[in-house]
C-alpha cells in the first residue's frame, strides 16, 4: 500500500524559496520515504494544542506539517519552514 503525497499551494511556495540543496532533500523524503511507506505515522510525530490532528515531519532544520487522510491514502503537506518559524500562528 503506497501513499500519495500532495502539496498545497502555500507549501509550494514555500519549498520554491529554498535553496536547491534543500528543495531537493525535502523531495526526496516525500517521494523515498513518505509515498512509499506503509504508514507515514512511523517516521513523524504528531502534534498537540492548536495543531492537534497534523502531523510534523523533521527534514534537518526543516519542517513539514502535514495531515493524513486515511480514506485517500493522502499525505497532504500543508506548511514547509524552518523550524523557528514554522510552528508560529499565522
Amino acid at each position: 500500500m503506497t501513499w500519495k503525497v500532495e502539496v498545497a499551494p502555500r507549501a509550494a511556495r514555500a519549498l520554491a524559496r529554498l535553496d536547491k540543496p534543500e528543495q531537493a532533500r525535502i523531495r526526496r523524503f516525500l517521494s523515498e520515504r513518505l509515498a512509499t511507506d506503509e504508514d507515514p505515522r512511523r517516521v513523524g510525530h504528531s502534534l498537540r494544542g492548536t495543531l492537534a490532528g497534523l502531523w510534523r515531519y523533521r527534514i534537518g532544520n526543516y519542517r513539514l506539517i502535514c495531515r493524513i487522510e486515511d480514506g485517500r491514502l493522502v499525505v497532504l503537506v500543508l506548511e514547509i519552514g524552518h523550524r523557528r518559524e514554522v510552528y508560529r500562528p499565522r
